[in-house]
């Protein structure tokens, strides 16, 4: 559900088991919060450079907007600062009242992963990594960290996941689907080697800016087409992983596609298993079926969450999909965050909604 304005707080009961949000976005308090993070070098490039992106715009990225920020507007702290900047703020407006009692934080600010510039790229994931230990993580111990890399640098990505993983507050590797080539591609395999040797999965969020326009046909119209054509890159990403035969390789790997859907998940299964009998020969390295691969290897945040007109169909979509394989997301502080309360237009049992909420979470990360 779309969320301006919360309409409700203190939801959580004393009989919920406690929430694991696995789509949380902190940003910095202002432009130079990164500078005590950074070396005085790229300090100084941010001031008089700042980023390079491969886009056509000049003052913003297509991110779909409706509010400043991308934000709800009861998300700004009354201390100041952007919403997603004020940890007190966010434990009153979010961890506390729902009972958040883990939550993934997902920064997307400075788009590392779509920096052209590879050094200063790699500087700043380094800022990131180190901004959330200190900032976020030492702070709050409900909280995760997801681990940034730059993901056209895949020898320095390696090094930052080497670096950071000891920290198992940092529980996933964050790419973006919208990368300079497909992410099957075997320039991008040192990464996944790193992720399953180090069993972290890769928490790949919608968007990024590698430069091509985001739908087949061009750049669209309207903000409105754009949230739409971000749902893309969760099938171009599927595929290509699959077919590519990354998961052939790396076959513990995990993925969770992070505010992609999901309910185009079956009839993309259906449709490469059924290409993949009639040309499996131009892949002989894919030893099963893509839905093996899909089935083993993927899962999914539930935000933006499908809201059928009939409700039951809901649950035909989770039963496709796999019960196990949701993982609960609201995307705070974003404006089309997904309320706890009012997330799903299908009645749960208490079993289930357990299980979506917290459990599938829990075995993902290995909590």
């Amino acid at each position: 559900m779309t969320v301006i304005e919360s309409p409700q707080t203190g939801v959580a009961k004393k009989a919920d088991t406690g929430i694991i949000d696995c789509d949380i976005h902190p940003l910095p308090k202002n432009a130079k919060s990164l500078h005590p993070y950074l070396p005085k070098r790229w300090q100084e490039h941010a001031e008089h450079f700042g980023g390079h992106l491969r886009q056509p715009f000049i003052h913003t990225t297509q991110y779909p907007r409706s509010a400043p920020l991308i934000c709800r507007r009861d998300a700004w702290p009354p201390s100041g600062g952007p919403p997603g900047s004020d940890l007190d703020f966010m434990r009153e407006q979010h961890l506390d009242p729902f009972n958040i009692i883990n939550g993934i934080l997902i920064p997307l600010f400075s788009n590392v992963a779509s920096e052209r510039n590879l050094d200063y790229a790699n500087a700043l994931a380094t800022a990131h990594n180190d901004w959330q230990v200190s900032e976020w993580l030492d702070k709050e111990p409900r909280l995760r960290g997801t681990l940034v890399v730059s993901q056209d640098d895949p020898a320095a990505a390696v090094k930052e996941i080497e670096r950071c993983a000891r920290d198992k507050r940092f529980v996933q590797i964050m790419l973006a689907p919208r990368s300079s080539e497909p992410l099957g591609r075997q320039r991008y395999w040192p990464i996944f080697e790193a992720a399953e040797a180090h069993d972290l999965p890769l928490g790949i969020h919608s968007y990024g800016v590698g430069g091509n326009a985001s739908t087949a046909g061009g750049w669209p119209s309207f903000y409105m087409d754009e949230h739409y054509a971000t749902t893309m890159g969760g099938p171009a990403t599927m595929s290509s992983m699959v077919l590519e035969g990354v998961l052939e390789r790396f076959p513990k790997l995990r993925v969770v596609l992070v505010e992609i859907g999901f309910a185009w998940v079956p009839s993309f299964m259906w449709r490469m298993d059924r290409l993949w009998e009639r040309m499996r020969g131009e892949i002989p390295h894919l030893v099963h079926p893509p839905s093996h691969y899909v089935k083993r290897n993927f899962w999914y945040t539930t935000q933006p969450m499908e809201e059928p007109s009939r409700p039951n169909d809901l649950r035909r979509t989770f039963d496709w999909v796999g019960w196990d394989k949701l993982l609960f997301s609201t995307d705070y502080p974003h404006w089309d965050q997904d309320d706890p309360a009012y997330a799903f237009n299908v009645k749960l049992t208490p079993a289930e909604r357990r299980q979506i909420c917290r459990e599938n979470a829990e075995g993902f990360y290995r909590f």
